[in-house]
């Protein structure tokens, strides 16, 4: 019985959160290939067709990509995996409704306030980027709008925290199921990365959008978002780590080799996620050397979930592998389903994702950092974590459960079997040149191209190859984006109802539940840590960019200063 049929609910708020996360992939997609082909020169129009500017696409591409896409799927794949998991109906409907509207109102708001850059029949403008802070300004309307996203997904974790109670109550003494383990983590986690925007939106960008106020302090704002502005990149993959846990083994022809590690990466997540955002500021000045330090620290900690991810993962499609007679080292990996879109989205997204990674050491390491800071190496850095990893694992889960939540088979399975693979080739051509073009010191965010075609570089050849790499990406990336969008809206519209879609019945893990400690599941230790870690790496720089570093010539506060002093030293 298809998942529409058990839980008529919540497959319509899983549908109403996939349809907005698609739509916003669509527009946030259509931004991405205008940048590409305007920044590097081939088709420039910004300015020409429309009234808007390069910085109202930048921002369209941004907003839409990394906050509502994720972020919507986020919410439709998060309340099928806890009802599936729990086998219980959310326990609020009036609340789910709210939640789910509440999102979808503040996106609208917040996309208006973006549209709004492109014509001037909407007198209002926000052109300040994903990366929201001081001094650059948007319509209130902009912070208005996200401020009820945000605080849609805040009752959304509520409502499946308060699902979760009443299902301990009836199972006192069960484990918690893995998926709704790493739900309820995931947002643990949110709670905690959120409190850094929530300040910064609601006490200072919002009065001054307003006019309430005339200055706020942009080193301040800019803390109070990194905080947030990190962290959230871990929101956005942990529910690709979900799906590659759960669903990939499955897909594979195998089992999930170990629950217990799984368990130990996302608490690893939830303590260690949130206390790294300074690792964006190494060049900022105001904040005390020691705790870039700490960040770094604390950002290279988190290769460990991210090895250990890579360890059971391959277990366990190694162990489908052979499962389907693999045989050798590598043998097995011929008989895995590649033409099945699910599986290899999955597969590739993984792929990139260590890649990603081996950049996303450059970027967190102090000294290194300093080379690409600022540079589009960063931009190549983060199309191969959330622009591929999330991304694609989305699009590729997509597959497998929006047949589930429509009753309806895939539709062109063909087209779909190409669609992973032509993402995984744009991305490669686009995100390659990025990294290269950033150790040539190309920047980021510039609207037009800053060299001379023909300048050339030992390290990256001539300007214009780079230029055409990028291009082409996009290009072939948009392509793989329609063939995607193509396929869900044939299958959501048109697709053959049937009564059981997909075999969505997914196998034990290998090493289950029962082979880890309990300790794993006290949630309230774990958000314990991971609240001490984070008033250990902000307490003091925070304090020391609100006074404005007037602590260093202060006679009111000598204790702290000397603490401070200390700390630098010893750090």
């Amino acid at each position: 019985m298809a998942y529409v049929d058990r839980r008529p609910l919540e497959a319509r708020v899983v549908r109403v959160a996939f349809g907005a996360a698609f739509l916003f992939l669509g527009l946030g997609g259509l931004g991405g290939l205008i940048q590409s082909l305007h920044r590097t020169g081939y088709f420039q129009f910004i300015g020409e067709i429309t009234d808007g500017n390069y910085y109202t696409v930048l921002t369209s591409h941004g907003v839409f990509m990394v906050l509502f896409f994720t972020i919507f799927f986020l919410m439709g794949a998060f309340t099928w995996a806890l009802t599936r998991s729990l086998d219980r109906d959310l326990n609020n409907p009036r609340m789910t409704k709210y939640w789910i509207t509440s999102m979808c109102v503040g996106a609208f708001l917040t996309s208006l306030a973006i549209i709004g850059g492109f014509t001037n029949a909407i007198p209002i403008e926000a052109n300040v980027l994903y990366t929201m802070y001081a001094p650059l300004q948007a319509h209130p309307l902009y912070y208005i709008g996200l401020t009820l996203f945000v605080t849609g997904t805040w009752v959304a974790g509520y409502d499946w925290i308060s699902t979760y109670w009443g299902w301990r109550s009836d199972n006192p003494d069960e484990r918690i199921p893995l998926m709704a383990f790493m739900v309820l983590t995931t947002m643990l986690m949110w709670y905690i990365l959120t409190v850094g925007i929530a300040i910064e939106v609601l006490f200072f960008l919002i009065p001054w959008s307003l006019g309430l106020v005339n200055e706020i302090n942009p080193t301040l704002t800019r803390t109070l978002f990194w905080y947030f502005g990190h962290a959230v990149v871990y929101f956005w993959l942990l529910p690709a780590y979900l799906l590659w846990y759960a669903v990939l083994p499955k897909l594979s022809g195998g089992r999930l080799f170990s629950d217990p590690l799984a368990r130990v990466v996302f608490i690893l997540f939830l303590i260690l996620g949130t206390p790294v955002g300074i690792h964006h500021q190494y060049l900022d000045p105001g904040i005390p050397e020691g705790f870039k330090f700490v960040a770094m620290t604390n950002t290279m900690f988190l290769l460990l979930p991210s090895l250990l991810t890579a360890f059971t993962v391959v277990a366990s499609i190694e162990h489908g592998g052979r499962q389907r007679g693999g045989k050798g080292y590598l043998g097995w990996l011929r008989t895995l389903p590649w033409k099945n879109p699910a599986f290899s989205g999955m597969a590739l997204a993984g792929i990139m994702f260590a890649a990603g990674g081996f950049s996303g050491m450059i970027n967190a390491g102090m000294n290194i950092n300093y080379l690409v800071h600022n540079t589009i190496w960063v931009p190549g850095h983060f199309h191969l974590t959330v622009g591929t990893a999330s991304a694609l694992t989305f699009m590729a889960g997509a597959y497998w459960l929006v047949p589930q939540i429509t009753g309806k088979n895939l539709a062109a399975k063909k087209l779909a079997a190409v669609q992973p693979f032509l993402w995984f080739v744009g991305m490669t051509f686009m995100s390659n040149a990025m990294h290269r073009a950033g150790l040539f010191g190309m920047p980021r965010r510039t609207s037009e191209p800053m060299y001379d075609a023909f300048s050339y570089d030992p390290a990256i050849g001539t300007v214009g190859e780079v230029n055409s790499q990028i291009a082409l990406g996009g290009v072939i990336l948009t392509v793989s984006l329609g063939i995607f969008l193509y396929v869900i809206v044939r299958t959501w519209f048109g697709g053959e109802k049937v009564e059981s879609p997909v075999d969505a019945e997914l196998p034990p893990a290998m090493s289950g539940p029962e082979h880890s400690p309990r300790v794993l599941d006290n949630l309230k230790l774990w958000v314990g840590v991971a609240v001490l870690l984070v008033i250990l790496a902000y307490t003091v720089p925070i304090a020391y960019i609100a006074t404005d570093g007037l602590w260093s010539g202060s006679e009111t506060y000598p204790v702290v200063v000397d603490a401070l002093d200390t700390l630098e030293v010893l750090l």
